[in-house]
């Protein structure tokens, strides 16, 4: 069995506590071999909301890969977004922003998708697309191959197609030919889970999370984490899990068998 833990958006700076110590027992209980944070680790990039975010890694002990998100970057110092936008990022979780993490059964491959220059909107440049293929090509046989990027890259509703990556187009068309499984993302605080292709439903899926720990939840939605296991007969399925105040736990809601 193949497990990966995948949350998102956990805003650190607005975390809620019990949230966050309920997300470290549902690692501990499921011992996954890898936990997934796809951007937005921070609520506005401060030294302090970082030392929070690499307490809650330390805590997890176990494997990490984590991206930057949007709000990673500095937004109201205007001279460390310019000059050193990821400076403090990279004190607390590490020099790679794009790290790659492989065992066994596992392949996955994080892509820095923030842009300075940019205020909330995701890129993706042509040497990344290149190189994030050419990776997913060398996989080994038997490997579930999983993308990592904080913005979504299709959208659910149509209020958040003005948050959809740039570049996404291009970059899906080439990682589905490089044989993709999953694209994980975050940024919208809305967890679903769609087909890369809606013609090709085996040809990968886009795997969305809410916020996993910040009171910035969207509507109705809850601080929900999702848990993607493989079996070993190749069977792969996708679990939300919702956060319930009533248990300060989280627990199952939903299941989506993926067709890879």
């Amino acid at each position: 069995m193949t497990r990966i833990l995948h949350l998102s958006d956990t805003h650190f700076g607005t975390e809620r506590k019990p949230v966050v110590e309920a997300a470290l027992d549902l690692a501990r209980s499921l011992a996954p071999d890898l936990v997934v944070l796809s951007g937005d680790i921070t609520q506005r990039a401060r030294r302090g909301q970082f030392a929070a975010a690499r307490k809650f890694i330390e805590r997890l002990s176990l494997p990490v890969l984590a991206v930057p998100g949007n709000h990673d970057i500095p937004l109201f110092n205007l001279f460390a977004r310019a000059l050193n936008p990821y400076g403090n990022y990279k004190r607390a979780l590490g020099a790679v922003l794009e790290p790659v993490f492989e065992n066994d059964g596992l392949l996955a491959i994080g892509v820095n998708t923030t842009r300075p220059r940019r205020r909330k909107d995701g890129e993706i440049s042509g040497g990344q697309i290149a190189r994030v293929a050419q990776r997913l090509r060398q996989a080994r046989p038997g490997q579930l191959r999983v993308v990592v990027a904080h913005h979504p890259v299709r959208a659910k509703v149509d209020s958040d197609l003005s948050n959809l990556l740039i570049g996404r187009e291009h970059a899906l068309d080439a990682w589905k030919q490089a044989g993709v499984d999953l694209v994980l993302g975050g940024h919208i605080h809305l967890p679903y889970v769609l087909p890369l292709d809606p013609s090709a439903p085996a040809g990968g899926w886009i795997v969305q999370a809410g916020t996993a720990c910040s009171h910035r939840v969207r509507g109705n939605v809850p601080n929900s984490v999702n848990v993607i296991a493989r079996d070993g007969e190749g069977g792969c399925h996708v679990e939300r899990w919702d956060y319930a105040a009533g248990t300060h736990a989280f627990a199952p809601v939903d299941r989506t068998l993926v067709a890879l």
